[in-house]
């Protein structure tokens, strides 16, 4: 793994570059959940791809860890979107992987914003959202969240005066005033499974400004390349990661090709078993002997 660091929009980012023995599929770039670091979910698949034989670049967005960015904590669909970009330019622009097929992973939150990214970016040659949270910002999604609009725009009014962030944490045990009140994030963010030294519990309240009307669902339709969709019936609204679909789509392929381009696959795994068969033609493991 080597360190790596890339320019967004005039800020410096920071992030750790999985390399494989031997030579490479291709490169990964790959984005995360709500406030996460490299070192979390990101740096997990980076890890696990690496040893599948592909480049694996899990960064921190500006705004969060190692990267520069002010204010502190902000999630901003559209700056992960730029950074998203950036990391692409970067990377097809190394002379080491000029010549590679480019590769999307999003997870969480990084699922919608991967989407958007993909739809946009004609580098990329293959999209894979995994437990993906895909926005969708309607006039009555956004209308309930008139509250927390209001309120991150009097936080984003006060930092632009004084340079002070407002944040609340980005979960607690009693998933109060929170970013994600969710038990199953608390048991993750909160606890020594993925408390990292470069991450913070935190969240700058401006950001529901931005994150409230994101919408990644109008992302499907724009995607051309292939695609698949990892989810769960147990994990964090699955409804949207049906709906996020592109229209031509395959349930449960598992033949010894790709599917054709413009094809999206939904594999959805069963938490019960814990374990998933992947189709044939993705890359198995490496075994070292």
């Amino acid at each position: 793994m080597e360190r790596y660091e890339f320019d967004s929009e005039g800020d410096r980012l920071v992030g750790n570059l999985h390399l494989p023995q031997g030579d490479a599929h291709g490169v990964a770039i790959l984005t995360g959940p709500l406030t996460s670091v490299k070192e979390q979910a990101t740096g997990a698949w980076g890890s696990a791809l690496a040893e599948r034989g592909f480049v694996a670049l899990s960064f921190d967005h500006r705004y969060f860890g190692e990267s520069a960015g002010r204010p502190r904590q902000l999630e901003n669909p559209a700056a992960k979107i730029a950074d998203i970009q950036a990391a692409t330019a970067s990377l097809h622009s190394d002379r080491r992987f000029a010549s590679m097929p480019m590769f999307a992973v999003g997870i969480c939150a990084g699922g919608g914003y991967m989407a958007r990214a993909v739809a946009a970016q004609p580098l990329f040659s293959a999209f894979a959202g995994v437990a993906g949270y895909y926005a969708q910002a309607t006039e009555q999604s956004i209308n309930s969240a008139a509250p927390a609009i209001a309120r991150a725009r009097e936080a984003e009014k006060r930092w632009r005066e004084t340079g002070v962030e407002e944040t609340v944490p980005a979960v607690a045990a009693d998933n109060g005033d929170v970013a994600m009140p969710l038990a199953e994030a608390f048991a993750y963010y909160g606890t020594p499974r993925g408390a990292v030294p470069n991450y913070i519990n935190g969240f700058a309240v401006q950001s529901w400004a931005y994150t409230s009307t994101f919408d990644a669902i109008g992302a499907a339709k724009l995607i051309t390349v292939p695609t698949i969709v990892i989810h769960s019936e147990r994990a964090l609204a699955p409804s949207l990661a049906d709906v996020s679909r592109p229209i031509s789509t395959m349930r449960g392929y598992s033949g010894s090709s790709p599917p054709a381009r413009s094809i999206s696959m939904t594999i959805l795994v069963s938490l019960r078993s814990g374990r998933m068969r992947l189709p044939d033609f993705l890359p198995q493991p490496r075994v070292n002997r």
